[in-house]
């Protein structure tokens, strides 16, 4: 019986060490292409890391989904926040986004992460 990886979710953190060519975020990304993981980036995570057209950062562009911020994950998010209060808007998004689809989220804001684990208790956060 073949067993079904989970997708992963990358946060602005985890692109911005893709970018910058961290060795450890460069196995992730080969090991899930490799093995035809989802890789999903949700808008306001895109919009953060984004700051104009680089041949590295089109490159990366092509190896993920960008998911738009639809309601479903928006209203998830924004009650993220009323019960995290410290959180930010990325982050809810980011874990929202991740517990639809049950992914693991890279990022390099762990403890951020961690504390809307409250929340999204079934997501597992991973460091960068």
């Amino acid at each position: 019986m073949s067993r079904t990886l989970p997708g992963l979710t990358f946060d602005t953190g985890a692109l911005i060490a893709l970018e910058r060519r961290s060795a450890r975020m460069g196995k992730v990304l080969f090991v899930a292409r490799e093995q035809r993981v989802r890789i999903s980036i949700p808008a306001p995570a895109f919009t953060e890391w984004w700051r104009g057209p680089s041949r590295r950062r089109e490159e990366l562009r092509e190896c993920f989904d960008l998911e738009p911020l639809g309601e479903p994950v928006a209203r998830l998010a924004g009650e993220a926040l009323a019960a995290v209060p410290r959180a930010t808007l990325v982050d809810a998004v980011v874990m929202a986004s991740a517990s639809r689809r049950g992914d693991v989220v890279y990022t390099s804001d762990v403890n951020d992460l961690l504390a809307l684990q409250v929340f999204f208790p079934g997501v597992r956060v991973l460091h960068t």
